[in-house]
């Protein structure tokens, strides 16, 4: 025969979910091809053995040319009261088959029956018995042996099941019962949608050869017993002694405390060494006193708040904190466990925890990414919700970002806060999002501890063997609300009564086990009252008065950087020798033979080496490459990501090179010398917090090296301020974590729009306090490579916001030449080296600036020979220069004015930063005023030419001249 046509589409969009609608359509055309519309008649005619009626011997299993996509079913959208979920009509079932043919017949039947196996694969899940409420199950014909013509004189008849995992021939019957227990019962599986043949076929032989069910010894079911009664009477005990208290219980999803038990057990057995944990903050003290080894004296005397002198302006509540400690499996293995910090803004977590796992593996050069594992705790409602959990699992699979693979495990309390599904999704699962990926959704029955430990089981073989992210949806309850000051049944009333009515699952996974006389009633009332019993001890201790605190401090790679603010930590001398800059600067040109670089490129690279030879000065990228190239040779790690960073958003870096005739790539910073550190520049995708929030965690366990991340432009920040308020500004502060990462952020008024002008500077300073960021804006190739290297060298770890040029990258006075690399460091203040300076008692007019606009004032004071104006640049904005910018204006006369001038308008910028650090007089001598553009709801014009007028306005003004250009 040869190869049909496309089938017409004109009727509906289908896909290979449409199997047994295209079938009722071909039975239909066998019958009378006159019930069929043209298109139809057309498609099944172009069959060569459509016409003598032998029919295909079976539909193919994944056909390349069935649409686009056709799912037929609605989206979950129950009704407030029942929970009811609907299927629609339309789809009718196959005809009956002519069964006066036995040979016929014997085909057709099997046919069907494969047919009927795909189904369960594809669509089992949605009867599965995953609700722990018990509501309404919909109603899938498709499932059911009707639907396919079964009589029931086939029930017993045997099949092939040889594509099925089991006997290689079964009766229907049987079939049907192996089937629905794999798929229907506790556990429904979502990995149909997966592409990968390999994968999908690993899957179903591990199901499906055990029924989705795993065989556990008495001693791991005592196992689970026991962790399911810590995580009750954790939570009891908690709601007994402190009462009122928020702890947001995991009261409902017990079950996840066994199911974290069981993974990190089988880690161990897998060879890892190290996990990372990320979690909001329901059930999170329960996770650290049952799963991190959290002592309960501590998580105690935090409920008693009894240390407030510890924690005045700092500190956080109780269920944000996180903890590291060391776990030793039942067959003597170690696996060091970190449980992320993090703040009530739920998934932001995501990103951090996969950056600090990527940092820990590239420390131990785990490139095959096997020694560790990232394991994200997941409430459904965020999970559907929240775009940063999208950014990250699109973070996954990218060679930048991969880290081998996460377990996700949804706590799905089928509610958000008040919020029900109906109105928090568009799915009818809270995953739907992580079917971008080509990994398993495993929705799991949080009341079935057997069925909890079978879906853990097959997560993590799965992903030991694919390295890829795999989700357990466990679904559940909140026993109680949000938080324990809620009443749920004010808007979930219905749901509440249900829930009002069930016991812990501890109880009834105890009467389980009883039946089975895997474990007698003493048994299990002993556990529970050891639990008990040492609680009690601990509370006492907690309570004591000689109960001794101590805070967590820096150690492990962070020994030996310091954060205090009185750390005592000279500016090192970060200059280089010339020799070793020249070297440098020349192999920063070299490329392979044969390898043809964009002819451009060739003459950046031809001027780059006059930069070398001292010909030419050095711009602002010469100044960048050469920090790198001398910290990757010392040993120092840099690690940098943003948008089209590897060739620059400006056109300016051009780190990685592209071969123009075959497109290769080569980064000559890796090519420095054979023993330098490694140097990743790579593109990240167009993600602000997700990609921030991993480099932030990267930084988080890397206080070695260089860690960049480069907004596209400066404004893109906006899109990643949780990760900068919440982590980057006031991690030291609540949870006493310093980092080094480096925000390299353009910024400068280009006339280029309200889009492209500002990177937020007055917000980064509104968050300055307590030293715990840098802010600054270099003028100078030079003064990039001292603050870089400034930024490894000194022991004093601090984020650092550089706001970074856009014109200066090719200005012809942002230069510097080869011997300022060679000794010094990085300026705070530059002060005034013009010739005019020499009379300081002439100066009638002080002009105080930052970034480019120095530039613009110097050439119009250099235009107009303005001999009476000083122009001083503030490099570092915070922590503030005082001593460095009282240095440079010694030597004016006292009473001098002097101006504060900024492109920004006057609510933006550094203006109402600086008057407040310094006043109406500058160190009680100088008047002190600000030139700016007048306040403004948005950061700049949209018109270039408006632009150029608001500037030399401004420039005028910033000279004392009122008149308008």
């Amino acid at each position: 025969m040869h190869a049909p046509t496309d089938p017409p589409n004109d009727e509906l969009p289908l896909n290979s979910q449409s199997l047994v609608f295209v079938e009722q359509k071909y039975q239909d055309f066998l019958a009378d091809p006159q019930s069929v519309s043209e298109s139809w008649r057309k498609y099944f005619g172009s069959w060569n053995f459509a016409v003598n009626g032998t029919g295909p011997s079976a539909f193919p299993e994944s056909p390349a040319k069935l649409g686009p996509t056709f799912s037929p079913r609605t989206i979950f959208n129950p009704p407030a009261a029942a929970g009811d979920i609907r299927e629609p009509a339309g789809l009718r079932p196959l005809a009956a088959l002519d069964r006066s043919s036995p040979l016929q017949l014997g085909e057709r039947l099997q046919d069907r029956v494969n047919q009927l196996v795909r189904n369960f694969r594809v669509r089992g899940h949605i009867i599965a018995k995953i609700d722990p409420l018990g509501r309404p199950l919909p109603d899938v014909p498709e499932l059911t042996p009707e639907w396919f013509g079964f009589q029931e004189e086939d029930m017993d008849r045997e099949f092939s099941t040889s594509g099925v995992q089991g006997p290689e021939v079964q009766t229907l019957r049987g079939l049907i019962n192996r089937l629905r227990n794999t798929y229907c019962r506790s556990i429904g599986v979502q990995y149909m949608h997966i592409d990968d043949l390999e994968a999908r076929g690993w899957l179903q032989q591990r199901m499906e050869a055990n029924e989705n069910r795993i065989s556990l010894s008495r001693e791991t079911q005592l196992r689970i017993l026991t962790k399911l009664t810590d995580a009750v009477v954790f939570e009891e005990f908690i709601q007994k002694k402190f009462m009122g208290a928020k702890s947001f219980s995991l009261e409902g999803a017990e079950s996840l405390i066994p199911l974290l038990d069981l993974a990190i057990e089988k880690a161990g057995g897998q060879g890892i060494k190290e996990i990372v944990l990320g979690m909001a903050h329901r059930g999170r003290l329960n996770v650290l006193a049952n799963i991190m080894g959290k002592n309960p004296r501590k998580i105690f005397r935090e409920f008693e708040d009894k240390d407030p002198q510890m924690n005045v302006g700092r500190g956080d509540v109780k269920y944000h904190l996180g903890y590291s400690n060391d776990w030793e499996t039942q067959s003597g293995r170690k696996v060091h466990l970190s449980l992320c910090f993090n703040p009530s803004h739920l998934e932001f977590v995501n990103p951090v925890a996969l950056g600090r796992m990527r940092a820990k593996q590239d420390r131990a050069e785990d490139t095959d990414r096997r020694r560790g594992m990232v394991l994200l705790i997941h409430g459904d409602a965020a999970f559907a919700g929240e775009g940063v959990v999208q950014e990250t699992l699109n973070l996954s699979e990218l060679p930048a970002y991969r880290v081998g693979g996460t377990v996700h495990i949804v706590v799905n309390n089928q509610i958000g806060f008040t919020t029900g599904p109906e109105q928090g999704r568009s799915t009818r699962y809270a995953t739907s999002v992580a079917k971008m990926l080509y990994s398993p959704i495993l929705h799991v029955n949080g009341e079935d501890p057997e069925a909890v430990a079978q879906a853990i089981s097959v997560a993590m073989d799965f992903r030991r063997q694919f390295q890829r992210d795999v989700v357990i949806d466990m679904w559940c309850f909140r026993r109680l609300g949000h938080n324990e000051g809620d009443e749920p049944a004010y808007t979930q009333p219905m749901m509440y009564e249900q829930i009002a009515k069930r016991g812990p699952v501890r109880e009834s996974y105890r009467d389980h086990l009883l039946k089975l006389k895997g474990v007698t009633l003493e048994e299990a009332e002993q556990i529970v009252e050891q639990r008990r019993e040492f609680l009690t001890k601990e509370l006492e201790v907690a309570r004591s008065d000689d109960y001794a605190h101590r805070l967590d401090t820096g150690g492990g790679v962070w020994k030996g950087y310091v954060g205090d603010l009185d750390a005592d930590v000279e500016d090192p001398d970060t200059g280089v020798p010339a020799e070793t800059v020249k070297k440098l600067l020349l192999k920063l040109t070299e490329f392979p033979e044969g390898f043809h670089p964009n002819s451009k490129i060739e003459r950046a690279l031809k001027i780059r080496r006059k930069m070398a030879e001292g010909k030419q000065v050095l711009d602002w990228a010469a100044g960048e490459a050469l920090a790198f190239a001398t910290l990757a040779t010392e040993g120092v790690r840099i690690r940098m990501t943003g948008q089209d960073c590897e060739r620059g958003t400006f056109s300016h870096r051009h780190s990685v090179l592209h071969d123009a005739e075959n497109g290769e790539t080569y980064m000559p910073l890796a090519h420095l010398a054979d023993d330098q550190a490694p140097v990743e520049i790579v593109n990240s995708p167009l993600s602000e917090a997700g990609v921030l929030g991993y480099e932030y965690g990267y930084s988080l366990d890397c206080p070695d090296g260089l860690v960049i991340w480069e907004a596209q432009f400066g404004d893109f920040v906006n899109a990643g301020q949780v990760i900068i308020d919440q982590f980057i500004v006031s991690a030291e502060d609540k949870w006493r974590r310093l980092s080094g990462l480096v925000l390299l952020l353009p910024h400068g008024f280009e006339g280029q729009g309200p889009e492209h002008s500002s990177a937020r500077l007055e917000r980064f300073l509104t968050m300055c306090a307590e030293d715990n960021i840098q802010v600054v804006e270099p003028t100078t190739p030079a003064q990039l490579f001292h603050l870089l290297r400034r930024q490894v060298v000194r022991k004093w770890r601090k984020p650092l916001i550089v706001m970074t040029p856009k014109s200066l990258l090719r200005h012809k006075e942002a230069v510097s030449k080869l011997e300022e690399l060679t000794t010094g460091k990085f300026q705070r203040i530059l002060p005034d080296t013009h010739q005019a300076c020499d009379a300081p008692d002439k100066i009638q007019r002080i002009l105080l600036c930052s970034g480019k606009l120095y530039f613009e004032l110097a050439d119009v004071r250099q235009q107009e020979e303005r001999r009476d104006v000083a122009i001083v640049r503030l490099e570092q904005y915070y922590p503030f220069p005082s001593n460095e910018l009282q240095a440079a204006l010694a030597d004016y006369p006292d009473g001098t004015p002097v101006y504060w001038v900024q492109d920004e308008p006057e609510n933006m910028g550094a203006w109402r930063h600086l008057r407040f650090e310094l006043g109406d007089t500058v160190f009680g001598r100088f008047p002190f005023h600000g030139v700016t553009r007048p306040s403004s709801a948005s950061p700049a014009t949209g018109s270039n030419a408006a632009h150029r007028w608001e500037q030399a306005k401004l420039i005028r003004e910033a000279f004392g001249e009122a008149n308008t250009p």
